[in-house]
């Protein structure tokens, strides 16, 4: 299964992405929203864990936006 992290915060991208990798998932780690929105419509994958407030773009534009291509990938969000 391979997991998109979009997160800004990098100690938080870093902690879920070592978690995941443990449990045997292909995780991508980006730390703003358009980066997320390139990786999203370039390559595939099972899960989307977006935070909800990253630069550039935040994570609900960004789903709107690949809703919009549609792009169905199931989408977990992150929040303070």
């Amino acid at each position: 299964m391979k997991i998109l992290i979009a997160e800004d915060e990098i100690s938080i991208a870093k902690a879920l992405k070592v978690l995941l990798v443990k449990n045997k998932y292909v995780v991508d780690v980006v730390y703003n929203g358009k980066d997320a929105l390139d990786y999203i419509t370039h390559f595939s994958y099972d899960v989307l864990i977006l935070d909800i407030m990253m630069p550039e773009m935040d994570g609900l534009s960004v789903l709107k936006e690949v809703r919009k291509q549609g792009i169905t990938t199931p989408a977990l969000f992150l929040t303070a």
